[in-house]
């Protein structure tokens, strides 16, 4: 990873800050100057009157605590007057350092398993979701976002052989199944729940009523006419019993189809059920279901209309995206919306999703933890050091002039105290 060696910093404040740091800084200079003067003063004017003993004395202390205070202020950034002096310019002699301890101390003080799990808990993941997912602007966002993605995610799922893999993977699966105890046991369920009666009577029906067109009727008279002799036919026998042959089975279709316990039906109830449990256990029944689902996947018409239902779901999908038709894009709204509503109302949901975020970000952050404090460390090296001093002084260089406004104050409080102390006990 390329680490940024520089960074800019261009605040709107920033120009401000700097002009009060020059005059917080010239103001420090000041007090230093004016202490010495004083001093120098004083010194001069001891012999005139004791009271300037005092003044020399304070002056004295506070010019070189004000010294002091401005040699550790600077030594933390760089060295003072230019000089090589050991332990100055701290920061930047210990950047690698610096930047170790960084990382470390983030690692082990901020992303602790306990601190990072009590943050998460804190979150109402499931309720942002919820409500995010309830504004329909947003959702009709992620709507076009998704997709804005889906001809590209159709454009990698063909070009990487997916659909090659799916297809061969959807085809074992189907050539898999053993399609004979399945069918036995819809038909099972279809006999069971008496659905079978009705395809019986729909069945008696076509057939009443494909005997009873005259076609039909014809022709089988036709075929009783060539059986009969001649002697009957001349008396028009085949008429007869063709009339009697539709009428008979008209009549027993009524009757069947009007009595629910007719013992045609219980008949009727036996065939299926032996053909339903010869389907569920005879071999041969199962052989021959699998060459018929064989037959049907070796179809090229198949492959044809699958290719074909596929070119049409990539196109609707290209025209989606494009906007040409806003059908899934609503669909999708609608979803993501409902979906938000839902969520919203189920508090158990939104309390799961809490706990299942929080175990895996819980669990992201204890991996990559080491990660973090490693691009914490090398980030820090990487920076130049020059602008990271400027950053600090612009930022807290007032704050530490400070330091040499009470360094002066406390050294000549201190020296006045320790000279009073030697002016008393000279008077003793």
């Amino acid at each position: 990873m390329t680490l940024p060696a520089t960074f800019v910093i261009d605040t709107p404040g920033d120009a401000a800050r700097a002009a009060e740091l020059r005059r917080v800084k010239l103001l420090a200079t000041g007090v230093l100057a004016a202490t010495f003067v004083v001093f120098l003063g004083a010194k001069a004017l001891v012999p005139v009157h004791p009271v300037f003993g005092f003044i020399a004395a304070f002056a004295e202390a506070a010019t070189i605590g004000g010294l002091a205070d401005w040699y550790a202020v600077v030594a933390l950034f760089k060295r003072p007057l230019g000089l090589p002096i050991p332990h100055t310019a701290i920061i930047q002699s210990n950047q690698h350092r610096i930047a170790d301890k960084l990382g470390e101390f983030i690692e082990q003080h901020f992303l602790e398993a306990a601190p990072v799990e009590a943050k998460l808990r804190q979150i109402d993941f499931g309720s942002f979701i919820a409500d995010w997912l309830r504004d329909r602007k947003r959702s009709q966002d992620l709507a076009r976002f998704a997709l804005r993605l889906l001809p590209e995610a159709v454009a990698a799922t063909e070009n990487s052989g997916l659909m090659t893999f799916v297809s061969r993977r959807i085809t074992a699966q189907l050539m898999a199944i053993d399609l004979a105890p399945l069918a036995a046991g819809t038909l099972r369920t279809f006999v069971k729940e008496g659905r079978h009666q009705g395809l019986l009577d729909d069945l008696l029906r076509g057939v009443h009523e494909t005997m009873t067109q005259a076609e039909t009727m014809a022709m089988i008279r036709e075929k009783i006419r060539a059986e009969l002799p001649t002697l009957l036919k001349l008396y028009r026998a085949d008429k007869f019993l063709v009339n009697k042959i539709v009428a008979s089975a008209t009549a027993f279709f009524e009757e069947v189809r009007n009595d629910p316990a007719h013992p045609f039906r219980g008949e009727f109830d036996r065939m299926v059920l032996t053909f339903v449990d010869r389907l569920g256990t005879d071999p041969v029944y199962a052989e021959k279901i699998a060459g018929l689902k064989r037959d049907l996947l070796a179809r090229p018409e198949l492959a044809g209309l699958a290719r074909h239902i596929w070119a049409n779901v990539r196109s609707f999908f290209e025209r989606s995206a494009s906007g040409e038709t806003q059908v899934l894009e609503q669909y999708l709204v609608r979803m993501f919306v409902t979906a938000g509503e839902a969520l919203a109302s189920d508090a158990e949901l939104r309390a799961e999703i809490n706990q299942g975020l929080v175990a895996v970000l819980r669990t992201v952050v204890a991996e990559q933890k080491s990660g973090v404090s490693t691009f914490i460390s090398d980030q820090v090296k990487s920076w130049d050091m020059g602008q990271l001093i400027s950053l600090i002084e612009i930022n807290i260089g007032r704050d530490l002039q400070y330091i040499r406004f009470n360094g002066s104050l406390i050294g000549g409080l201190a020296g006045l105290a320790l000279y009073t102390l030697e002016y008393l006990l000279r008077l003793l």
